[in-house]
């Protein structure tokens, strides 16, 4: 695979579940893995399959709280910096092993995730609750990080271009692996953020701790079965689930900790990025932080805007995967004199959304957890003083009990409301109402985040207008505000979104390197090539 460059790559295709074969395979696949529910599950650290310290917990299905996914241990903090301890010895030579060979190794990963496809939706659909699109968008997306982050270290391998000779030196900049670190992924993408969290730094040389979240430990595990079977040396990849203080908060106050990677909330965000900024005893280097938060994300409709289609993509973008998305579309901005049609049609639509089972394929499933759910309703509760109810409102009644919310609409919220400004993650969006186009823009920026955003017009003044003042990451025109793809939408935000780091994107594998820049003046006696790093003797 030596030839191989990044402009030869392309984002996986989706399953199309409109299509009866498609979906009754992803059905026996669901049905396949339920027999398989309730089985114990180990640590994987250092190549070896091994029990957690601190004994177990269970993963349950949010759709159907009677049943639970399975059993995973709960790995004590020793074991949590003995696993750090395997990634820093695999890391002597990991960092060595050539870039076509780590892209090799990232190719058979890739493969083996499409290879077991439906089987990874399955399992995904039962502990998250997605439905069949989000689920298959979520590992369609894993695949995607694998081999793109595949492609970009053989691109990264080439060093940084400079000026190789100048006032008589030789000159050439690499890029350099950094060490072993620490990847603390979330539930709400449990399989393509876990892996595009790990692989990225695997990619470039590194080796890594990989602590998914304690809801979605399975599609965590289920990579560390793809890890071995795909041959990766022992300890390059380490898979560890436990408490987020006893592992999590442990692996990165570690000295030996070389950067954390993480998404998530941004208590816990702040709260990691004020540890990686103390320098304790023992510690060589300061720690890379990289970081995604979250956001409070506007969709703004301008006068001109197409309603249907603004009103269609307003409701994709804030209840897909029951608005649990760090991206979804929260805040509704219109301008006034399209407010009451545009508000109309987004309820009639939200109102035609079925709550149910995720197996069953229903478009909302149920919110992740009861933490969540009483998170949720306590932001409607406040929502009911701010505004106008439109429809929703409570918890919605199924016929299995789990975690299930009716998607919110609420209208005429002020720009400084609470719901306006705090982060809810859940089926919830509120309707602001704006005079013209760049009073929407302001109301839209006024906030802590800058993660995504979706504008609508068919006017180009006004499209330029909102594209360079509209201040957020990932920005979309006349489309929701969610669904990024890798290499063609990088995806990070400003402001207490996080670090912008770009995942999926040409800079992001940077965060995982340090650059060595290497100058040679050329002596008598000696000759050597800076391009192929070999000394010979004339």
């Amino acid at each position: 695979m030596s030839d191989l460059t990044i402009e030869q790559y392309r984002n996986e295709e989706y399953l199309n579940f409109e299509d009866p074969t498609v979906a009754k395979a992803q059905q026996a696949a669901i049905k396949e893995v339920r027999t398989k529910f309730d089985q114990s599950h180990s640590l994987y650290v250092n190549g070896h399959w091994i029990k957690g310290d601190s004994g177990t917990f269970d993963s349950v299905n949010p759709s159907n709280l009677s049943e639970s996914i399975g059993t995973f241990q709960l790995a004590s903090s020793t074991q949590a910096l003995s696993a750090l301890d395997s990634a820093w010895k695999a890391f002597e030579k990991w960092q060595f092993v050539p870039a076509q060979k780590r892209a090799d190794y990232l190719f058979t990963i890739a493969d083996i995730i499409k290879r077991r496809r439906l089987e990874i939706n399955a399992w995904m659909i039962s502990e998250a609750g997605k439905n069949y699109v989000e689920a298959d968008a979520d590992t369609a997306e894993a695949i995607d990080f694998v081999r793109y982050y595949a492609y970009e270290a053989l691109r990264m391998d080439k060093g940084m271009p400079v000026l190789s000779q100048n006032w008589g030196d030789h000159n050439k900049t690499i890029y350099m692996p950094i060490g072993a670190g620490v990847s603390i992924s979330p539930w709400n993408f449990p399989f393509a953020i876990f892996v595009g969290m790990a692989i990225a730094p695997i990619a470039v040389g590194n080796t890594v701790v990989a602590k998914p979240a304690p809801d979605t430990p399975k599609m965590g595990y289920i990579m560390a079965e793809i890890v071995e079977e795909a041959g990766l040396p022992a300890g390059v990849f380490n898979f560890v689930t436990g408490d987020n203080i006893e592992v999590g908060e442990t692996l990165a106050r570690s000295p030996k900790t070389r950067f954390i990677s993480f998404t998530g909330s941004k208590v816990v965000g702040l709260h990691l990025t004020d540890i990686a900024a103390q320098v304790v005893e023992g510690q060589l280097f300061l720690k890379r932080m990289v970081c995604e938060l979250g956001g409070k994300n506007a969709t703004v409709v301008d006068a001109d805007a197409n309603i249907d289609l603004a009103a269609q993509e307003i409701v994709k973008g804030a209840f897909g995967f029951q608005g649990q998305k760090c991206s979804a579309g929260s805040r509704t901005i219109a301008v006034e004199s399209v407010y009451d049609e545009l508000l109309e049609k987004v309820v009639a639509i939200t109102k035609a959304l079925q709550v149910g089972d995720a197996k069953d394929n229903f478009a909302v499933g149920p919110v992740v957890n009861q933490k969540a759910v009483d998170k949720i309703l306590h932001y409607i509760e406040i929502g009911k003083k701010e505004g106008r109810l439109m429809c929703g409102g409570k918890k919605a009644e199924t016929e299995h009990e789990g975690h299930y919310i009716e998607p919110t609409v609420f209208a005429d919220i002020t720009k400084d409301a609470v719901i306006a400004q705090e982060e809810i993650f859940g089926p919830v969006t509120a309707f602001i109402k704006a005079k013209d186009t760049k009073d929407a823009i302001r109301i839209a920026n006024n906030t802590q985040y800058g993660l995504t955003g979706a504008y609508f017009s068919n006017d180009p003044t006004k499209i330029d207008y909102a594209l360079r003042h509209f201040r957020v990451g990932n920005m979309y025109v006349n489309r929701k505000c969610t669904g990024a793809l890798v290499g063609a939408q990088p995806f990070g935000g400003f402001n207490l979104s996080g670090t912008d780091a770009k995942a999926g994107g040409r800079d992001y594998l940077k965060y995982f390197l340090e650059p060595k820049s290497m100058t040679i003046r050329p002596r008598k006696g000696i000759a050597f090539t800076l391009s192929e790093f070999n000394f010979t003797e004339e």
